[in-house]
């Protein structure tokens, strides 16, 4: 609690809640103007693509000028040209859309870093449960976008969705207050460069691999829901519900994954969620629409949500001292992977239907699983004394 009391953290969060509810309102919107899943599945891959793959950039930036403007300015960013995007129609408007994922790939490695330095200075080293709670702020706009873009746009249709920008823009410039300091990013010494180096290519190509499936299997509930269920005959409130609920259960995961992370065998939480998020997923897949979908759906959230925070701080501790640039490529790597996967994943919908999408999902997650036991955690005994 001591975190949201911090006024640095609790800014970041905020920014954090908001630049997810404009990135969780896409799916709904895009389903809204009618759509098809291949050409959801295409323009969310350009989308993610365009914010993951200059992530590392923005890290490797704020590494070496400090965290302020990139922070700030990529929510600033974001409330400009989504508001474009909902001004201007057609193709015009959805390359506006693209544009506004720049602002998110500014923010992310930079408030990630940020929120794992205050859990450092604030909950006595415990890291992971402070970039949990980073990334559940996140979700919650996640979990809050979609809900609010369905009633939004069943009952005002687009124009009322300027009340999103709106609110962002003092959001915006109160983290450009609260980072006036621009403290840089700690530098490595030479004992944090040798434990890297202790780190090994087989951790790396696991770590990555169960990275890629818990982002895939993400990546294909919350895009290709909200299409499902409305063709299952279902209106933009509750198609638009469906794709919040999955978000609203993986910020819960997202927190309980990192405080059992912190407290217990990272490698052991992460393999047990993503087992347990077979279940509600594969049943999902068997029985069409029903009220059950309230339960399953937000279970299979918070199963694979739980891994989210683990894997960045992972990847931190990998480039301890290039902490933006690690979670600008963990998070780069985590969005675009999901993002390719989702484009064969549209694809396949069409075919054959989203429940047989469901199904794969499932199995991509048992696989996922026994990885992660191999994820042997790097003994980095001096990280904690990073300042």
């Amino acid at each position: 609690m001591s975190l949201f009391l911090d006024s640095i953290f609790s800014s970041i969060a905020l920014s954090h809640f908001m630049v997810d509810t404009f990135n969780a309102s896409r799916p709904v919107l895009l389903t809204y103007l009618g759509l098809s899943e291949s050409q959801i599945a295409l323009f969310s891959s350009i989308y993610i693509w365009a914010s993951a793959l200059a992530q590392p950039v923005f890290g490797w930036i704020s590494d070496r000028i400090g965290p302020r403007w990139l922070a700030a300015g990529g929510v600033l960013w974001m409330t400009v040209f989504y508001s474009a995007a909902l001004f201007f129609p057609g193709n015009t408007g959805l390359a506006c859309l693209i544009i506004a994922a720049f602002g998110s790939s500014a923010f992310h490695p930079v408030g990630a870093v940020q929120a794992t330095l205050r859990g450092r200075d604030l909950l006595k080293g415990r890291e992971t449960t402070a970039t949990s709670l980073f990334f559940m702020a996140g979700q919650l706009g996640h979990f809050i976008g979609p809900i609010m873009t369905g009633f939004i746009l069943a009952s005002y249709k687009i124009p009322g969705l300027f009340i999103v920008p709106i609110v962002s823009i003092p959001v915006g410039f109160s983290l450009l207050h609260q980072l006036r300091a621009n403290r840089p990013h700690p530098k490595p010494d030479q004992t944090h460069q040798s434990n890297r180096a202790q780190v090994g290519l087989i951790f790396i190509i696991i770590l990555a691999l169960v990275a890629a499936l818990q982002s895939w299997a993400q990546s294909n509930m919350v895009n290709l829901i909200p299409k499902y269920i409305k063709d299952l005959g279902q209106g933009a409130t509750i198609y638009g519900s469906m794709a919040g609920l999955f978000m609203g259960g993986s910020a819960l995961g997202n927190v309980f994954g990192g405080y059992f992370g912190d407290r217990y065998s990272k490698r052991f939480i992460a393999a047990g969620v993503l087992f347990l998020s077979a279940i509600p997923i594969y049943i999902a897949s068997l029985i069409g629409w029903s009220w059950w979908l309230y339960l399953l759906i937000p279970l299979a959230g918070a199963f694979t949500g739980a891994v989210h925070s683990i894997m960045v701080v992972f990847a931190q501790r990998i480039i301890p001292g290039g902490m933006a640039l690690a979670s600008g490529l963990a998070l780069g790597f985590i969005f675009s992977s999901g993002a390719l996967g989702l484009l064969f994943s549209g694809h396949l919908a069409e075919l054959y239907g989203f429940p047989f999408v469901l199904t794969m999902t499932t199995a991509m997650v048992l696989i996922a699983s026994p990885l992660a036991l191999l994820l042997k955690e790097p003994e980095l005994k001096n990280i904690q004394n990073l300042e």
